[in-house]
């Protein structure tokens, strides 16, 4: 029998969530088969079984596991499963009764129902045969809540059964009181709004498992790393230009965005800058041998960070397609943990959603983060003459363990200075 471990997908993943299995519980798996889904902190994976043998599924659909625990094991013959309209004690593969025992969490978290099948008791105890104690699903969740112990309960449903009554009354609390009469005939009744009735009844959703990750992430991100930003204006004119004559030799290839200028501007400057393109790890500055920017990319309900490797050595056309392979392999759900992972430094737009500026969080363990506005239309004075500029807001988030104010300024004015004069990225 060989167990099936939680793969490590990614190198900051903790744990991943079982999305679907591909081979059914008792199916033969042949080795390098592809075997289950798997939700990381980066993306949706499919993991290839590592050996072969016959299925037994122990994390289930849904589920979420540590790395390098146990979700299946392979084994040579499948298991016998209980017969369907067998008896609700009926032993499970293990010898264990497949019903929870008082107290027991089931595989969702909470109390397991031993009231699939009812078991009289002339007493009216909640307790029957084995330990178990009858109680409505509703009861149980509220147990769980107030730590009541359902084992101690009378119940007073049929044959016994602990209802969420019972429960309230055992923690001290009233149950909730019965809905009014009607008003009398020409009189209003009063509107009786709890605080939360009166934002109006909630849609709950429920964040995925990436929305959760990168929750945690960000959270640990303010409440760990001293953060301070710089800001600085763009003359974007020459950068338009630039661009516009780029469209008009271009013969059908992928035109340079706003966001590429950023990228190439600021790998260029991070070879002239190293602290910037480092990380604060075990007390020490970590220094990185390789410059990788990492792009901010808006998925459906999340924000992922795809990364450009070696983009000091690569040409601004290059960074265009690849920047545009990449967001397409986001949007289309097929980027994978290698493509996310490796960035030394990040990008986050938002200029073409008009926002004039912005200040992202660090993505850790990176030192800086680089938040870039939309491209606006200013009259300045030149000389004698009102003219129209292009005007950029771009600002540096900076982790202050690592970097200084000076160190983030010269930094900005150097990725300033790039976009500018923007022929300079060409060299």
């Amino acid at each position: 029998m060989n167990d099936i471990m939680m793969p490590s997908l990614s190198d900051s993943m903790e744990e991943g969530t079982i999305v679907k299995w591909l081979k059914s519980d008792g199916q033969r798996v042949a080795l390098g088969e592809d075997l289950v889904e798997i939700e990381t902190d980066k993306a949706t994976m499919t993991y290839a079984s590592e050996h072969e043998g016959t299925l037994q599924i122990v994390a289930t659909e849904g589920t979420t596991v540590a790395v390098g625990a146990t979700i299946a094991k392979l084994g040579e013959a499948a298991q016998t499963p209980a017969p369907a309209d067998g008896p609700a004690d009926a032993p499970s593969g293990n010898g264990e009764l497949a019903e929870a025992p008082v107290g027991t969490p089931s595989g969702n978290g909470e109390l397991g129902d031993a009231g699939h099948h009812d078991h009289g008791d002339a007493g009216g105890s909640a307790a029957a045969a084995g330990g178990r104690v009858l109680a409505t699903p509703l009861a149980r969740r509220t147990a769980t809540e107030h730590e009541v112990d359902l084992s101690r309960l009378r119940g007073t449903g049929p044959r016994g059964r602990v209802r969420r009554a019972d429960v309230l009354a055992a923690a001290g609390i009233s149950a909730p009181p019965p809905p009014t009469s009607r008003a009398p005939a020409g009189e209003a009744a009063p509107e009786q709004l709890t605080p939360s009735g009166a934002r109006g009844d909630p849609e709950i959703q429920v964040p995925s498992r990436l929305q959760q990750v990168i929750a945690r992430r960000m959270s640990e991100a303010k409440g760990t790393i001293p953060e301070f930003d710089v800001q600085t204006e763009v003359v974007m004119d020459d950068a338009v230009a630039m661009r516009t004559r780029l469209k008009e030799i271009s013969a059908g290839e992928p035109l340079p965005s706003i966001n590429d200028f950023v990228v190439k501007a600021c790998a260029v400057a991070l070879t002239r800058h190293r602290r910037i393109n480092a990380s604060y790890e075990d007390g020490k500055f970590r220094l990185h041998g390789r410059i990788n920017v990492g792009v901010a990319v808006a998925a459906e309900d999340a924000l992922l960070v795809p990364t450009v490797y070696d983009a000091d050595t690569k040409s601004l056309g290059a960074i265009t397609q690849e920047v545009r392979h990449l967001t397409e392999r986001v949007r289309s759900g097929e980027i994978t943990p290698p493509e996310l992972t490796g960035g030394t430094f990040t990008v986050s737009n938002l200029g073409m959603f008009g926002m004039t500026a912005i200040r992202p969080v660090i993505n850790p363990p990176q030192a800086a983060i680089l938040g870039v506005g939309s491209i606006r239309a200013v009259l300045a004075r030149a000389g004698d003459e009102i003219i129209e500029r292009s005007l950029m807001t771009i600002t540096l988030v900076s982790d202050h363990r690592v970097l200084y104010g000076a160190d983030a300024a010269r930094f900005l004015a150097d990725v300033r200075g790039l976009l500018e004069f923007p022929f300079r990225l060409a060299l």
